[in-house]
């Protein structure tokens, strides 16, 4: 199987990461390419960000679809173009946000979010209630690092191991969600240094991904995640017409 991992922004050191979260978790089966937005934000940090990081994950996700991509991986914690992706798409496509929620459950009775800015966590909190899992969820913290600094700070790994060391004593939760791509690295120093669960999106969606695959599921395609209507489209979203 081929499954494509797709960061949204255009940061490439952070893509390298996002490869080897996924690389270490997919089985002797599964083909990897891990890819970088050819156009949008460097990081993705606000709803501006957001918005403009989804045509190239889209353009992502076409492109693999006629080089027989099986599945897919959007490799940024708030999900972003995660339905229009799956209108796009034959095969699975898995927002790491969604896939790191939801493993949390299986874990105990709560988890905690360690985020990056302070910004985010209310988007962080949008997707927690979209998915369902307010009755999981004890609380989501921001460490206060841009989404860049994870990979150039030198103070980085401590910063972000000392919020989950926090969040997890402030909440009393069962396990850490590490609400960021750029994170990934950083997910098993954290887990031995605080002894609890932590989770890293990346690997969960790769092998959310991964097993939808092994199993022999597909979306449907059609209804609501039929591949949307045809029609015009006009200025810089002229490439994007169908």
């Amino acid at each position: 199987m081929r499954i494509r991992v797709v960061n949204p922004n255009t940061t490439e050191a952070m893509t390298a990461t996002i490869a080897r979260s996924a690389a270490a978790v997919a089985g002797p089966g599964t083909r990897l390419d891990a890819v970088t937005a050819t156009m949008g934000p460097a990081s993705i940090e606000s709803h501006y960000d957001e918005a403009l990081s989804v045509p190239g994950l889209l353009a992502a996700v076409a492109a693999g679809e006629q080089e027989g991509v099986d599945g897919y991986v959007i490799a940024c914690f708030g999900d972003p173009g995660l339905d229009a992706a799956r209108e796009l798409a034959r095969g699975p496509v898995v927002g790491i946000a969604e896939a790191a929620l939801r493993t949390a459950t299986q874990l105990g009775r709560g988890f905690s979010v360690v985020t990056t800015l302070g910004r985010t966590v209310g988007r962080t909190a949008d997707l927690v209630r979209h998915y369902g899992l307010q009755r999981f969820c004890r609380g989501i913290h921001a460490c206060e690092l841009p989404v860049l600094a994870l990979g150039t700070d030198p103070d980085a790994r401590k910063i972000v191991t000392e919020a989950c060391r926090a969040a997890l004593a402030a909440d009393d939760s069962d396990a850490i969600v590490l609400g960021c791509a750029g994170m990934a690295d950083l997910c098993a120093d954290i887990r031995a240094e605080i002894g609890a669960p932590v989770i890293d999106g990346v690997a969960a969606a790769t092998l959310t991904v991964q097993s939808l695959l092994t199993m022999g599921l597909r979306p449907a395609g059609r209804g609501e995640w039929a591949l949307p209507p045809r029609k015009p489209y006009t200025g810089l979203l002229a490439p994007f017409q169908r």
